[in-house]
């Protein structure tokens, strides 16, 4: 594992407005050309988190993801975050994983927001994605995600060596100022339980359903203590995330050796 820059992308999304998040998003992301390995967007970052499918969702060969593998190419770093695709009569909350290669992963979103109706529009997802980006082992998730523990265990590998499945997990999100303290509480919380840094980015500034989003966007060490914490207003920053404090704890302190074993099923 080599040190990870880590670029957060702290914006104020620009409502059902696709071309011109694209413009505001992209030149956030070039200001951190040659500087970063990770650039992280928030959920849904191209419309806003609306219900309204019909005009949010685009396909998988459609503008949004295009941009994002250009965008990848021409920062020369991984640029993640949510859009909402749609496939066949299912649309999806989906996160992106573009490297700078043109290659690319996918996750979708496995837990709906069913107090905004999130799951009556929406599929869940039922696989969790890791990814390796600099020896780093990366579980990228999103926003609603961030409250099932279960889903989220760092689970023991059986492989020789064992250890654990990954060293970051990265939450993308869209989450309101009234619930600001459990979004601080719960990304410590997840980093705590489960021996591993964590990133959360959230976007700023009103939606158009008249919701206030406060950032607080911030990179959480293995023991619960932020390396950086954004306010409530647009903040690009780029953090070095270094793997030696994480490898020292997990050798001082391993709780992942007393883990529970458990199987996890699908939905």
């Amino acid at each position: 594992m080599q040190t990870l820059n880590v670029s957060l992308v702290q914006g104020a999304t620009r409502w059902h407005d696709a071309p011109g998040n694209r413009e505001y998003y992209g030149e956030l992301v070039r200001r951190v050309a040659g500087q970063s390995d990770l650039v992280v967007l928030p959920e849904t970052f191209l419309s806003g988190f609306s219900n309204d499918t019909r005009a949010s969702a685009e396909s998988m060969d459609g503008e949004g993801v295009a941009w994002m593998r250009a965008l990848a190419g021409e920062v020369r770093a991984v640029v993640t975050g949510s859009l909402a695709i749609r496939e066949g009569d299912k649309v999806y909350n989906r996160l992106i994983w573009a490297r700078p290669d043109g290659s690319y992963e996918q996750y979708d979103k496995r837990h709906l927001f069913r107090m905004a109706g999130e799951h009556t529009r929406y599929g869940g997802g039922s696989q969790r994605l890791i990814v390796e980006l600099k020896g780093w082992r990366i579980l990228p998730q999103v926003c609603y995600d961030l409250r099932f523990p279960v889903w989220l265990r760092n689970r023991r590998l059986a492989s020789a060596g064992g250890g654990m499945d990954y060293d970051l997990a990265l939450f993308v999100a869209n989450w309101p100022a009234p619930r600001r303290q459990p979004w601080r509480t719960l990304l410590r919380a997840r980093a705590i339980e489960n021996l591993a840094y964590v990133i959360g980015v959230n976007r700023v500034g009103v939606d158009g359903n008249d919701l206030p989003y406060a950032g607080d966007s911030t990179v959480i060490d293995p023991v619960g203590e932020p390396l950086v914490e954004l306010g409530s207003q647009e903040q690009v920053i780029t953090v070095a995330v270094d793997p030696a404090p994480l490898q020292q704890h997990r050798e001082r302190f391993p709780a992942w050796m007393d883990a529970d074993e458990f199987t996890l099923g699908d939905a």
